[in-house]
């Protein structure tokens, strides 16, 4: 009753009246003086604390001054009233981002009179320490605000608080859970951006008490508080180095590990335990703590240099998770996009895993353990045929799906970057002496003769076929001269005879035998076979009566071959004679000959192959660079030029980035849904999943940018002179040769003005005389060295020079037997004479 009296008397006048808003707030901030009674202050706090929202302005104008000195004074003394005006400072202090401009700015504020000086910041550091729940609740709350609001201010404060971290970091051990989520949170706030703040957290001893929380709350099994945790700890180590290296020092990452179920110590060739492959994952929650756990691990794993002992158990993890889990699809894609660029020293082929496959019709619940394998095996395996051998999607290409094999093909790109391994690897599909060339699932999917009408999932596979054998052939000049002496089998060329690569029996029927004639064939090269799948993939696609679905699938498969071909006859003139001498260079024309309105992907890949055939054409053959200058002519030199630019123009060409390059198909729209959560038991129809697709990768995409203005050039030059390639490299050379004579003649006039002045002076010593002889010797050999650079450049003009009059000699030879010379060339000629 006493509390409500003075309550009382606060809201009305000396005359018994009710006063205005404003009155009553000027008479509350008298009452908050120091000179009054504690009791008094606290029912005026209390009065304010009801009337600031809806009078935030005016109490904000009057009191806050007042309610500063109420918190500096008054909080640690009384209990309650140190509540009420930190909840008063909440609501006067918060900013809500719905609410108009003039609100939000007067939050601010009240902010920044807050922080004027570092007072109330140590205050509220100070008062995180005390007994009482609700004082330390919301100080918390309070500081949070001030953080959300002006983080930098209260950061430097922070910095210079005798007690902030050592009571920040006591909260997380409260055993109040409402304390500790707010302590969360309150660090993640005042941690971000900040590698001081967040090395003095490591050093208190954050991480521990972070995982101490973690560990009894269930582990990965626990609720929200386990995310904030998680999220808390990838904050401290996300962009600090130094944070970084204590962590991997410490006990802690087997502990991080074993939170997944993997152990730290695996050997490569034991796999990982079961319950680590086979785990529940119906919460929703468990899955967002994996995948905070998942990113951890994968910024271990990140280590400049050879990889330590904890970088390789990172790794394998993501692997296993990847490659060999019932994980969700879309953490095992978050897996194995964090391995690390330098796979390619760990052993993946000496890497043990054991893949698993979900029973059907059971729901999940039941597994079938396949046999080990390498993880070098099982991951080709994903990309050519998807998770678990794509016996749950189908014919439906699931974007979830495609962006895991997405991220599986960045793993053998990483792991094949050293050219002893690509070529290793393409060494296994040649044939030894005696024997067939085997059939590895690669060479099996890439020499599969595609057939109408298409199966979606042999599409897909043979289109990843293409770009994993790209990777291998890309920047490996010996890989791609072993490619060359590839000759599949029979068999490997999807059921089809050796050299009828197109046969396909009919149901029920065997193949027929084969006539000596056909025995006597010479069995087709893999470069061969991929040109002759080219030319039946146009001539199908070339049919008018093909449904709309199917004609984007054998585009899709065009876009394969064409990619892989274009890569690999770059600057490999052998390959591009092959190539030419199995006929495939008429299979290029009529796509570049479709009309504007039509499709611009397929015609720009195929000028750019012209290009790059008839770029390196350089080997002695029946089909030369003469032989192919006329068809550009008679195609047209602009038209080509523009046939290539025209593809970047492509939004399918467009959209391939670094990090992804699985789109959504645009042939289904479907509504959000929540991404794979596991095989069967995530009970999606097909109209409810969203389908992907992919044309290019980015490795592509990026080799494509880097040399198409290489080939527009190329295909201008005359077929009778150097390549644009090698006059560049010739250009390049002549300009090396004068930087080298420059300098050196720069070097001799230094070293003679030294000489000279050595001469000229007339109190040397027997030292500097000694020096000027070494000098002298220094002269002769740098004009040694010049006279042998000047007669390298003096024999190149002359060699550069006869070229030119054997040129014009053949062309006066071409006049005299009337044969058409451009004007162009005539126009050179006499500029030549000019010059001479």
């Amino acid at each position: 009753m006493e509390f409500l009296s003075q309550i009382n008397i606060a809201l009305r006048g000396p005359t018994g009246q009710p006063q205005s808003a404003s009155d009553t707030i000027a008479r509350l901030a008298d009452r908050l003086s120091p000179s009054t009674l504690l009791a008094d202050r606290r029912a005026a706090v209390l009065a304010l604390k009801g009337l600031s929202r809806d009078c935030k302005a005016e109490v904000g104008q009057l009191t806050l001054p007042g309610l500063l000195d109420v918190l500096q004074n008054d909080a640690e003394v009384d209990a309650d009233i140190g509540k009420a005006v930190l909840e008063t400072l909440i609501v006067l202090c918060e900013v809500d981002e719905n609410a108009p401009a003039a609100a939000r700015e007067l939050g601010y504020k009240h902010t920044d009179v807050v922080l004027a000086d570092d007072k109330i910041a140590h205050k509220l550091f100070a008062l995180m320490a005390d007994h009482s729940f609700y004082l330390r609740y919301s100080a918390l709350q309070f500081l949070s605000v001030l953080l959300q609001n002006r983080r930098q201010v209260v950061q430097n404060y922070f910095l210079k608080a005798p007690v902030g971290v050592t009571s920040l970091i006591a909260l997380l051990e409260d055993k109040r859970e409402i304390i500790r989520n707010e302590a969360i949170f309150t660090i993640q706030s005042l941690i971000s951006q900040s590698p001081e703040i967040q090395k003095i957290m490591a050093f208190e001893g954050a991480f521990e008490k972070l995982f101490n929380m973690i560990v009894g709350e269930q582990g990965l099994e626990g609720g929200v508080v386990v995310q904030d945790a998680l999220t808390c700890i990838d904050g401290l180590l996300r962009f600090n180095q130094s944070n970084q290296s204590y962590f991997r020092g410490s006990s802690l990452p087997p502990v991080l590990l074993s939170l997944v179920g993997f152990p730290p110590n695996l050997p490569f060739n034991t796999p990982a335990p079961q319950q680590f492959a086979l785990q529940l994952w119906d919460v929703p929650q468990k899955r967002a703590n994996v995948s905070l756990v998942v990113g951890l691990i994968g910024l271990l794993g990140r280590q400049a240099g050879p990889p330590d002992g904890l970088s390789i158990a990172c790794t394998r993890c993501l692997t296993e998770f990847g490659l060999a889990s019932n994980a969700p699809t879309n953490i095992k894609t978050q897996a194995l996009r964090l391995v690390p660029a330098n796979v390619s020293a760990l052993p993946l082929a000496e890497m043990v895993v054991t893949p698993y496959v979900p029973v059907p019709d059971t729901n999940g619940e039941e597994w079938d353990r396949l046999e080990p394998a390498s993880a070098l095996d099982a991951l080709v395996e994903l990309i050519l045929h998807g998770e678990y051998n794509n016996i749950i999607d189908g014919e439906r290409r699931t974007k979830d799906g495609m962006e895991l094999r997405g991220a599986a093909l960045g793993i053998f790109q990483n792991f094949v970057q050293k050219e002893e391994i690509s070529e290793a690897i393409v060494q296994a599909m040649v044939s030894q002496p005696g024997s067939q060339a085997p059939v590895t699932p690669l060479l099996y999917a890439l020499t599969t003769v595609p057939v109408s009408p298409l199966n979606i999932p042999s599409v897909t596979s043979t289109h990843f076929a293409t770009l994993l054998f790209a990777h291998l052939l890309r920047a490996s000049p010996r890989a791609k001269l072993t490619a060359r002496s590839i000759v599949p089998q029979a068999s490997a060329q999807g059921g089809g005879g050796g050299g009828g690569a197109f046969f396909v029996p009919a149901d029920g029927d065997a193949p027929p035998p084969a006539d000596d004639e056909a025995e006597a064939d010479e069995p087709q090269t893999l470069l061969q076979i991929l040109s002759e799948h080219l030319s039946l993939a146009f001539l199908t696609r070339a049919r008018t009566d093909l449904p709309d679905k199917e004609a984007r699938e054998w585009d899709r498969l065009c876009v394969g071959y064409l990619c892989l071909l274009i890569q690999w006859l770059w600057e490999d003139p052998a390959a591009v004679r092959e190539f030419l001498e199995a006929g495939a260079l008429g299979v290029l024309v009529e796509p570049i000959n479709q009309t504007a309105e039509e499709d611009a992907m397929i015609p720009g890949l195929c000028a750019f192959l012209l290009g790059v055939i008839y770029e390196f054409n350089r080997e002695p053959g029946e089909v030369t660079r003469s032989t192919i200058h006329p068809i550009l002519t008679r195609l047209g030199i602009d038209v080509l030029s523009g046939r290539i630019v025209h593809l970047r123009d492509d939004e399918r060409f467009r959209a391939v980035g670094p990090d992804n390059f699985v789109a959504a198909s645009p042939s289904t729209h479907v509504p959000p849904h929540h991404p794979h959560q596991g095989p069967p038991a995530a009970g999606q129809t097909k109209a409810e999943v969203e389908e992907g697709e992919i044309w290019f990768d980015w490795a592509f995409v990026d080799f494509w940018k880097s040399n198409y203005y290489t080939i527009q050039k190329g295909i201008t030059v005359d077929p009778n002179s150097l390549s644009s390639a090698a006059g560049q490299e010739s250009a390049i050379l002549i300009a090396s040769l004068r930087d080298v004579i420059r300098g050196q003649a720069a070097e001799i006039e230094k070293l003679q003005t030294q000489l000279k002045a050595l001469t000229n002076a007339s109190s040397e010593t027997e030292a500097l005389r000694a020096q000027v002889a070494s000098l002298a010797e220094q002269l002769q050999s740098s004009d040694q060295k010049k006279r042998e650079v000047e007669k390298e450049q003096e024999d190149l003009l002359v060699l550069l020079d006869e070229l030119n009059s054997k040129r014009r000699r053949d062309k006066e030879r071409m006049r005299q037997a009337n044969m058409d010379v451009s004007e162009d060339e005539d126009d050179d000629d006499d500029e030549d004479d000019d010059e001479e």
